[in-house]
């Protein structure tokens, strides 16, 4: 199996989609890993996104390196790069599509506005729950200006907007947007575009049929098949990894203090991801063999049921 196949010999397109607020760690690796040996071991294109429209939280360089990283670790796109930070035409050209379908609200509500909203009426989430958006400016922004912009999330006549979705790792899954989430925004006060608006647009126009990452962002997915669904665009399959956890038990980030990979021995660093993928010790000692070993214990674990290129969305 040609570990780089030509563009376009199947009909599986998959992704990898770091931010550039720093370097890759282990547990970066593990999604850059599983994303790829997925598209692989499904013989389909293998594409990395930099998705940086967060340019302020952004490391100068840090785009290139972890480039320069994935290519110590034998992990080559079959394209070119895409800079989120270079496409903000084609966003605008969504939201004002939902804004004309009315599916979309101007918001003048801070963050500070909305924990006063949720309080009055007796809602105190945890520390880092969802903070459930009120609905204050849904019916109209009663002399105030409106900066952000929010997706509606109720279904018709008003009706809780209810999400269901197969994952291959976890299963059945389903989420109440409208209970649970809450109008969600596309573009922040500061002229920003939100990830979710960004991640869709982009999933859509590059083909993506298959996301792989980790499961902290599984929570993540009814966002987008609802925005999906609301643009008439495709979903692409789910599949959620094992997460990679510090000391004190909660997923390693950058955030947490996660150190950036030590890449001396990238194929030690590959053999640890692929550990915490529950993958079986590849024999092979070369880089390019333990790959190819790796894709084929891939394609064991995680089989892909018989319709692979989900269908256009009605």
């Amino acid at each position: 199996m040609p570990l780089n196949p030509e563009p376009g010999t199947a009909g599986y397109v998959g992704r990898f989609a770091p931010s550039p607020t720093g370097l890759l760690h282990a547990g970066s690796l593990v999604a850059a890993l599983a994303s790829w040996l997925d598209a692989r071991a499904n013989q389909g294109r293998w594409l990395v996104r930099i998705e940086d429209v967060d340019h302020p939280r952004c490391i100068s360089g840090a785009d290139t390196a972890i480039l320069g990283q994935l290519a110590a670790c034998g992990l080559l796109p079959d394209e070119p790069p895409v800079w989120q930070s270079q496409r903000s035409a084609p966003y605008e050209t969504a939201l004002q599509r939902l804004a004309a379908a009315g599916k979309v609200y101007p918001c003048a509500c801070s963050r500070r506005d909305i924990e006063l909203a949720l309080a009055a009426s007796g809602q105190t989430p945890d520390r880092h729950g969802e903070r459930v958006y009120p609905g204050t400016c849904r019916d109209g922004l009663h002399g105030r200006i409106g900066r952000a912009w929010r997706l509606r999330t109720t279904g018709v006549g008003g009706m809780p907007m209810h999400i269901t979705w197969q994952d291959r790792r976890l299963g059945s899954q389903q989420q109440d947007l409208s209970t649970e989430v809450g109008d969600f925004v596309l573009k922040r006060a500061d002229g920003l575009w939100a990830y979710q608006l960004a991640v869709v647009v982009d999933d859509a126009a590059q083909g993506i049929t298959h996301v792989v990452r980790g499961e902290d962002l599984a929570d993540n997915t009814p966002r987008q098949i609802h925005l999906q669904r609301q643009l008439g665009l495709p979903s692409p399959r789910w599949l959620h990894t094992p997460l990679v956890l510090a000391g004190d038990g909660q997923k390693l980030s950058k955030q947490n203090g996660a150190q950036p990979l030590d890449l001396k021995e990238p194929l030690q660093a590959l053999q640890k991801a692929a550990a915490a993928l529950g993958l079986p010790p590849a024999t092979a000692t070369s880089l390019p063999d333990w790959l190819a070993e790796s894709v084929q214990a891939w394609a064991t674990l995680y089989p892909l049921p018989e319709q692979t290129v989900p269908p256009l969305v009605a």
